[in-house]
């Protein structure tokens, strides 16, 4: 043991040492600096025949030194406050402020009180308990911002963006005179015209037809092919058309949660972070025109973690409940549309996404082709001249009830139900692969809604068998069903016809060369 003791003490008195040195050597720097004796003896030494230019590298020196010195002590005079600088605590201060707005909210009871107890002195106080009751509630409510309430001061709401749209609809904004009397085959041609001639985007009219028809049918529209299709182009180009510029959210790769798209309060600023998804959502409540959101490379993070909630949101079947949660309480002075810390989602709203397949993306999840209605753009139609038709202001109520009229008038025939439940029962048979229900409801109200676009049934059938069902393939292990895939082209011609299904066969034939 003794033995021991004698080794840590030795071990611990050198590592002891070693401190004390740095100390020594930290004290031995400022003793030399400070030291004006030696160093003008130092200089007495060898600056007799200093010539000027090794004066002046002296002073230059020796600034440089003092320089260094002063920066070293204002650093550490600096740090050293706020290392010691007395602050709240971020939880007591958000207790202090719920104590004091308390406070008022009771100051302003005891002020209602004392009214009515004076006022019953005076033998004016011969009110019933309910009338009593929606008093002190309407004071309690007497300073929340409404519409029909003055303006409100942006810079004071933690909603910045969202109180100043709030202000414009409040002092400026004119409802325009809608166009209602168009037809859904008229507006797809007139949107064709109008892409063609005053922004020299062209699209081939049976794309136009999907486009709009799978307005009618879902909520979510995936756009899907190389770079330089027009996949952005085509809903911005409908913005345009409509008199409503589309919104564009750029995707950024890191994002992983719903607060990417919907913003966050930020506890210390007391200010809520507000993103430009959220002001068109909320904006869209204010007025009827139809308003398109484009998620731009909707893939580069993963949409199932960001977009999660609103697959759901938009999956309710009542449209009154499609709402996000913005915030768990409401202000005073907060835009006027957050009912109870929620945001609606208007009917006139439509999410298209837009996606590029390279190894720089992610795969998008069943869960999200299943909600929504997939377009492929391919390619770019040829340019054409064409007059142009001008814009048009159409209202959403407009576009649904021609939707609605559709699906009354043209649903599909009989006939084709039968040859879609049996191809149902093939595909289960040779694939092990079904239609959903939500296949066939997407089937029911998209048929209908191309029909009256100005294309045909069997058209539709192809297009959504084709992006719905057989786009369901890639996951099977289809260099061993080549067979069976040329089968199903034969089934294809005979029960449909040879000139029919044309989009399904060529989907096959792409399927059969990449395996």
């Amino acid at each position: 043991m003794d033995d021991f003791l004698r080794y840590f003490a030795q071990d611990i008195g050198t590592i002891f040492h070693a401190f004390l040195n740095i100390f020594k050597s930290i004290f031995g720097f400022f003793g030399k600096i400070f030291n004006v004796g030696a160093r003008m003896d130092a200089l007495e030494a060898n600056g007799a025949e200093f010539t000027l230019l090794e004066w002046i590298l002296f002073i230059i020196a020796n600034l440089t030194l003092l320089a260094i010195i002063v920066c070293a002590i204002v650093l550490a005079v600096k740090y050293g406050k706020k290392a010691f600088q007395f602050r709240v605590p971020v939880k007591k201060y958000q207790e202090m402020e719920k104590k004091v707005k308390d406070l008022q909210r009771e100051l302003l009871k005891s002020n209602y009180e004392k009214d009515r107890i004076l006022s019953m002195k005076l033998g004016d106080a011969d009110v019933s308990a309910d009338e009593e009751e929606n008093k002190e509630g309407e004071l309690v409510n007497a300073n929340r911002n409404t519409v029909n309430s003055p303006c409100v001061d942006p810079s004071t709401s933690r909603f910045f963006r969202l109180t100043t749209v709030d202000n414009y609809y409040k002092t400026q904004y004119v409802r325009p005179e809608y166009d209602n009397e168009v037809t859904l085959s008229e507006f797809c041609e007139r949107f064709r015209a109008y892409s063609a001639s005053e922004l020299h985007l062209y699209y081939d009219l049976k794309l136009i037809r999907h486009f709009i028809a799978s307005l009618g049918a879902a909520r979510i529209i995936i756009l899907q092919g190389i770079s330089g299709t027009g996949k952005t182009s085509l809903p911005y180009a409908f913005g345009k058309f409509v008199n409503n510029n589309s919104t564009v959210v750029s995707v950024q790769p890191a994002w992983r949660e719903r607060t990417e798209l919907y913003g966050y309060f930020n506890e210390f600023t007391s200010k809520y972070t507000e993103t430009e998804f959220l002001r068109s959502i909320y904006e869209a409540n204010y007025y009827r025109d139809p308003s398109l959101v484009i998620l731009d490379e909707m893939n580069i993070a993963r949409v199932e973690y960001y977009f999660a909630e609103m697959l759901s949101i938009l999956e309710m079947p009542i449209q009154s409940e499609w709402k996000i949660d913005i915030a768990t309480a409401v202000w005073d002075n907060d835009p006027c549309l957050i009912d109870n810390g929620k945001v609606s989602i208007p009917n006139n709203v439509w999410f298209i996404g837009t996606i590029n397949n390279d190894d720089s993306t992610f795969a998008v999840a069943d869960k999200v082709y299943d909600r929504a209605i997939p377009m492929d753009l391919d390619s770019r139609a040829e340019a054409f001249e064409i007059e142009n038709p001008g814009s048009i202001h159409i209202s959403t109520d407009r576009i649904i009830e021609l939707f609605d009229e559709a699906k009354m008038q043209y649903s599909i025939s009989d006939e084709v139900m039968e040859k879609l439940e049996q191809m149902n029962a093939y595909l289960i048979k040779t694939f092990r692969l079904a239609f959903g229900n939500r296949i066939m409801k997407q089937l029911r109200d998209y048929v209908p809604c191309f029909i009256a676009c100005g294309g045909t049934e069997l058209e539709a059938v192809d297009f959504i068998v084709a992006k719905k069902v057989l786009r369901k393939f890639e996951s099977l292990s289809l260099d061993f069903m080549k067979d069976e895939l040329n089968n199903f082209i034969v089934y294809l011609d005979k029960n449909f016809g040879k000139q029919n299904m044309t989009i399904c066969k060529e989907y096959i034939d792409y399927l059969k060369k990449s395996n």
